[in-house]
């Protein structure tokens, strides 16, 4: 395989899950991506990482919650809100009476009350747990295996499940069986390699948001979109932040 061929793969992972501008220097397409999900959790770490070390250096100077919040924002700056969107549009489509209805909702960019305050909540949430770990300790190493476990869920619903409907981003994002497992086999490997004392709960604890939120999707809209997607991999990582917190988790 020549070199340009091995890049694309993880340059896909990074243009796919961030804002950083690799698709520029390097040619990507559906494939790429796909083969690429194996890495989403490497990225997912960098992501976690970054917004932790935030978080553990601003914690010294600011408030805890001013700290995460801070740090946060810094998360979003990164990826450009990706996750927090298609949270925002799989909360709208709650409010829907049937099946098509909530995928046309899921359809429309503008954000309704469920929308907002799933958002809302979801950033509460997840402010209020980085700042018990910055407080405390153990906040980098919380968020980098919150930030590699909740990128493989993506793939693991992207392989195990049908897709709600044959167009959009959803259905382009056919992930092979192996890249699959080796995402969820590279967050697992990542979370525990990060240093916090209970990796290997948290591991059952992506494990199990996983399988809640595939069926969720499975029973509401017949499969997967990529609203749905990036929900699953936004409230998967709140969960596991507010996990670490709770079990006081150390670096």
């Amino acid at each position: 395989m020549r070199v340009a061929d091995a890049a694309r793969p993880p340059a896909a992972a990074l243009a796919f899950l961030t804002r950083v501008p690799v698709a520029r220097l390097v040619a990507l397409d559906g494939r790429d991506v796909a083969r690429g999900a194996a890495l989403f959790p490497l990225v997912g770490a960098g992501i976690g990482a970054a917004v932790g070390g935030a978080a553990a250096g601003l914690v010294h100077a600011l408030p805890p919650l001013a700290a995460a919040g801070i740090a946060l924002a810094l998360g979003a700056l990164l990826t450009g809100g990706l996750h927090l969107d298609g949270l925002a549009d799989a909360a709208d489509a709650l409010g829907a009476r049937t099946r098509e209805r909530a995928l046309e909702i899921m359809r429309d960019h503008a954000i309704g009350a469920y929308g907002a305050a799933a958002v809302a909540l979801d950033l509460l949430v997840k402010a209020a747990s980085l700042a018990a770990l910055a407080s405390h300790g153990g906040v980098v190493g919380a968020a980098i295996a919150a930030g590699a476990l909740s990128r493989a869920v993506p793939a693991l619903h992207a392989l195990a499940l049908p897709r709600a409907r044959s167009d959009g981003a959803g259905a382009a994002f056919r992930v092979p069986a192996a890249a699959a497992l080796a995402a969820a086999a590279a967050g697992c490997a990542l979370a525990l390699a990060a240093g916090p004392a209970h990796g290997a709960v948290l591991c059952a604890v992506a494990a199990g948001a996983a399988l809640l939120l595939g069926l969720a999707a499975r029973r509401l809209l017949g499969g997967v979109t990529g609203d749905t997607l990036g929900a699953a991999a936004e409230l998967t990582e709140t969960a596991l932040l507010a996990a670490a917190a709770a079990l006081g988790s150390g670096g």
